[in-house]
C-alpha cells in the first residue's frame, strides 16, 4: 500500500498537479478592481480560478482601489505586506497618475518605493504598465511608458508593458466611458499578465 501511495504522489508531481501554496497580492486601481462589472468577472478573480485549475493552492488578494494612484498604493502597501505576507506582489498602478498629469518623477519614485518594499519583504514582484489615451500626445505617452521600463530594469523585475494590449481602443471590449474594460475583456487582460506572472509561481511550468 505504501508503495502505491508513493507512486501516486510521484505521478502527481510529474504532471505538475501538486504545487506549493502561494499568496498573490494585486495592488492596483480600477483596471484591477473590476470597475462597474461583477467582481467575480474581473481578471483578478479569473486569475484565482486559473491557478486553482492548474493545481495551485493559491490565495489571491485583490487590494485594488478605483481611482488609486502610485502615491496611494505606496501608502497602503506596507500594511498589506504585513497583513497578507504575499509570495508575489503584482503592482498595477500609475494609470491615474498619467491621466491626472502628475509628475513622472514622482510616479517613478513611488513605483520604486513599492517595488523595494515588496522585495524587502521577500516577495517576487511583477510590474504592470499601461498606455495612456492618444490625446495625451505621443511625447508624453512615450515618457510615461518609459517610467515602467526604467523601474523594471533598475530593479531587475518582470514587466507587463501593455496591460491593455488588444483591449484598449476595441469598443467591443470597453465600457461606454472608453477608459475601463468590460467583462468580456477580462480574460484578455489575464492573458496579457500570465506570461510574465507564470514564471514567478512555484513549480509552474508555463502550462
Amino acid at each position: 500500500m505504501l508503495r502505491i501511495l508513493l507512486a501516486a504522489v510521484l505521478l502527481c508531481l510529474a504532471q505538475g498537479a501538486v504545487a506549493a501554496p502561494v499568496t498573490i497580492l494585486v495592488l492596483g486601481d480600477s483596471l484591477s478592481a473590476a470597475y462597474e462589472i461583477p467582481r467575480e468577472a474581473g481578471w483578478v478573480a479569473l486569475l484565482r480560478e486559473r491557478l486553482t485549475s492548474r493545481g495551485h493552492d493559491a490565495e489571491v488578494v485583490n487590494a485594488s482601489i478605483t481611482g488609486d494612484t502610485t502615491r496611494g498604493g505606496r501608502a497602503r502597501l506596507p500594511a498589506a505586506l504585513e497583513r497578507h505576507d504575499p509570495d508575489i506582489v503584482v503592482i498595477e498602478l500609475g494609470g491615474n497618475d498619467g491621466l491626472r498629469g502628475l509628475p513622472l518623477a514622482e510616479t517613478r519614485r513611488n513605483l520604486e518605493a513599492m517595488v523595494d518594499a515588496a522585495l524587502g519583504h521577500g516577495a517576487r514582484v511583477l510590474l504592470v504598465g499601461v498606455r495612456l489615451p492618444s490625446n495625451y500626445g505621443a511625447a508624453f505617452i512615450e515618457r510615461f511608458q518609459q517610467v515602467f521600463h526604467d523601474v523594471a530594469e533598475s530593479r531587475d523585475i518582470p514587466l507587463v508593458p501593455k496591460f491593455l494590449k488588444g483591449v484598449g481602443g476595441n469598443r467591443a471590449l470597453m465600457q461606454d466611458d472608453g477608459v475601463h474594460p468590460n467583462a468580456a475583456a477580462q480574460p484578455r487582460l489575464l492573458d496579457n499578465v500570465w506570461p510574465q506572472l507564470a514564471p514567478l509561481l512555484p513549480t509552474e511550468q508555463g502550462r
